[in-house]
């Protein structure tokens, strides 16, 4: 009666695990970290067409970054961005930012085509640069970025936000490199999206746009493959696409998984945007990191088993099962990625890994088998 009564006051489990041993609840001590002064460094935004622009100005002004000025050829666009910054100028084009000499970092949430190109331009032009995911769209632009960036020496880093600036996630690497969990064999990494049609732009529907959906949404789980694994190698083992519920969007994929295999261990990917319209958030995403000692399930935006809010981190080992909440834990990703364009240092992503998790999901997209389902 005592265990059922604990796992109710936690609504955790289903009725058929009431059997099971309490879940230890685990609330870590707020983050004494300081927060970095402003003013480190001058930073602009450049193409504000996702939302994720807003994520990747608060990361860099967390750091220390002081957001000077703005461009994006949309006019809604640009006039939104100036109401949630009103201190930062109004660019009257892109040539004006990147000739700025006083700005150190460049951050875009363009249309993915267009982002390694301006990443390019960006690097030429003497300055770091953070692009949302994905960061690059095909093999050859991966390519042109790897030479420009080896020939500057300028940072290429792109916005992993479901690893960077999630804080179960942060929670759970900070685990699994102090051993929690023993040696990570496999993880599971799943990337549900809500479709929203009517919210969309045109080039949401468009695979040369956007790149398809591996190389879109899926990125963010190679990269986490390659964060908990370790892997410094890997392979594509297979991979599928297909657009299986809208043939309204002949240029569009809504469903694709992918299975690795690297020196560090395995991993599967799903991506998919059939979120149904009855969950309060816009995916049920999920990681699991299989160790040979425990395991750790991470439920990124939501607990379907009662929990409000999102970062959930449940670790399983010889002793117990706990249930972290990571509300409190702290974000490093903006400090860490101003401390490198600073020191030229590679705290907060190696440059390498940055690279390797968009080649992988670039090759799985390009070699992904299409799904074909009976109508």
């Amino acid at each position: 009666m005592a265990t059922a009564a604990s796992l109710a006051m936690y609504g955790a489990l289903p009725q058929q695990a009431l059997s099971a041993p309490k879940i230890t609840v685990e609330r870590p001590e707020a983050s004494l970290l300081t927060a970095p002064k402003a003013g480190r460094i001058k930073f602009a935004a450049v193409g504000l067409n996702h939302g994720h622009i807003y994520g990747q100005v608060e990361a860099v002004i967390r750091g220390g970054g002081e957001l000077v000025s703005f461009y994006a050829k949309e006019a809604d666009l640009a006039d939104a961005f100036a109401k949630r910054y009103p201190k930062a100028k109004r660019a009257a084009s892109e040539e004006e930012v990147l000739n700025d000499a006083s700005l150190q970092l460049i951050v875009s949430a363009g249309i993915p085509d267009e982002r390694a190109p301006l990443g390019i331009r960006v690097m030429k032009a003497g300055k770091d640069y953070l692009v949302d995911k994905p960061g690059i769209t095909t093999l050859d632009q991966l390519a042109e970025v790897r030479k420009v960036q080896k020939a500057t020496k300028r940072i290429y880093s792109i916005m992993y936000s479901e690893r960077l600036e999630n804080k179960a996630t942060v929670k759970a690497v900070e685990l699994v490199k102090a051993g929690a969990i023993g040696k990570v064999i496999q993880t599971i990494g799943l990337g549900p999206h809500r479709m929203n049609p009517k919210t969309r732009p045109e080039w949401f529907f468009d695979k040369k746009r956007f790149g398809g959906i591996i190389c879109d949404i899926g990125s963010h789980q190679f990269d986490q493959y390659l964060m908990f694994t370790g892997s410094t190698q890997a392979e594509v083992v297979a991979s599928q696409v297909g657009n299986t519920h809208y043939p309204q969007y002949p240029n569009f994929e809504d469903f694709g998984d992918v299975m690795l295999r690297g020196n560090g261990g395995m991993g599967y990917i799903r991506v998919d945007w059939f979120t149904p319209d009855g969950l309060k958030t816009w995916g049920d995403g999920r990681l699991t990191v299989l160790g040979t000692d425990g395991f750790i399930e991470i439920r990124k935006n939501i607990d379907i088993g009662g929990r409000e809010g999102g970062n959930h981190l449940f670790i399983t080992d010889h002793k117990e099962t706990r249930y972290i909440d990571c509300k409190d834990v702290d974000l490093p990703f903006g400090r860490l990625l101003v401390d490198d364009i600073l020191n030229r240092t590679e705290t907060a992503m190696a440059q390498e890994h940055c690279l390797l998790a968009t080649e992988l999901a670039l090759k799985a997209q390009k070699n992904a088998q299409k799904i074909q389902l009976k109508a």
